[in-house]
C-alpha cells in the first residue's frame, strides 16, 4: 500500500479509537499504531500536535465543553433541561428493552431511542469545535440511533447493542462533519473563481475605459470563456464591469 495512503487510513483509525474511548488515546496506542510506518519522535510529536488540534488527548481527554461556542453551551443545557422530563432507566431495564427491541418490538425501539438521546449529547460534545454546530451533530446522532433500533435484531447478544449503537452514532457525526467541510471548500473555491474574475475584469476594463465583453477578457487572462461565464452566473449576473452577452 502506497506510504502517504497507509498513513491516512492509520490516523483516521487512530482517531475513531480515541473517540470510543473518550476523545483520548494513549502514547503507547499511538506508537503502536503507526509501527508499520516506523515514524521517528519527531513525526510521532506532529501526529500528537494534529491530533490535539482536533480535541484528543495524549494520555487523558481534553475538556470538551472548552470547545463549545457561548451559543453551543446555552443550546446543550436547554437541551439536558428538556431531556431531564425522561425516565432514567435502570440497568436491568435497559437489558430488557434491549432484548425487545433486537425481537422487533416497537415500543421497546421507542423507549431504548429515548434512554439514547442524553448519550447522543455527551457523543456530539466530542465533536464540537469541528466547523459544525453542535445541534446539527446531536441531531445527526439522533437520525442514527433512530435507524440503529431497528436494526438491533442483526445482532447475536444483547451486550453487542450499546456497541454497534454508539459506533452508528459516531459514524454519522464524522460524515455529517466530512460533508460540510467539503461543501465549505468547494463554496470557498466558488467564491475565489468570482472574486478572481471579478477583479481582472475590473483591471481590464479600467485599461480599456469601457466595459469588456467574456472574450476580450478570456484573450487577456488564462481563464476560458465557459470559466468567466460560469463565474459570472454564480455571481448572479452582478459582474458591473463585464457586458452583458446578447441572447
Amino acid at each position: 500500500m502506497d506510504r502517504e495512503l497507509l498513513f491516512a487510513k492509520t490516523l483516521e483509525k487512530v482517531k475513531k479509537l480515541a473517540r470510543e474511548q473518550g476523545n483520548s488515546i494513549s502514547q503507547e496506542q499511538l506508537e503502536e499504531a503507526f509501527l508499520e510506518l516506523g515514524l521517528d519522535k519527531g513525526q510521532l510529536a506532529l501526529v500528537s500536535d494534529y491530533l490535539e488540534k482536533h480535541h484528543i488527548g495524549i494520555g487523558e481527554p481534553l475538556e470538551s465543553d472548552e470547545f463549545l461556542s457561548g451559543e453551543e453551551a446555552g443550546y446543550l443545557e436547554s437541551y439536558l433541561e428538556e431531556l431531564e422530563g425522561i425516565q432514567e432507566a435502570s440497568q436491568g431495564e435497559k437489558e430488557a428493552v434491549t432484548i425487545s427491541a433486537m425481537a422487533g418490538d416497537k415500543q421497546a425501539q421507542a423507549r431504548m431511542m429515548e434512554i439514547w438521546l442524553p448519550e447522543v449529547a455527551q457523543i456530539a460534545k466530542l465533536y464540537a469545535g469541528q466547523g459544525v454546530p453542535l445541534e446539527d451533530l446531536i441531531g445527526e446522532g439522533n437520525v442514527a440511533v433512530a435507524m440503529g433500533v431497528t436494526m438491533l435484531g442483526c445482532l447475536e447478544h444483547h451486550r453487542e447493542a450499546e456497541g454497534m449503537l454508539g459506533r452508528m452514532i459516531m459514524d454519522a457525526m464524522e460524515r455529517h462533519i466530512s460533508e460540510s467541510l467539503a461543501e465549505s471548500e468547494a463554496n470557498q473555491r466558488i467564491v475565489d473563481k468570482v472574486n478572481q474574475v471579478a477583479d481582472q475584469a475590473r483591471e481590464l476594463a479600467e485599461l480599456l475605459k469601457r466595459k469588456v465583453t467574456i472574450g476580450e477578457l478570456a484573450q487577456e487572462t488564462a481563464l476560458s470563456e465557459e470559466e468567466i461565464r460560469e463565474a459570472v452566473r454564480m455571481s448572479g449576473n452582478q459582474m458591473e464591469d463585464i457586458e452583458a452577452e446578447k441572447e
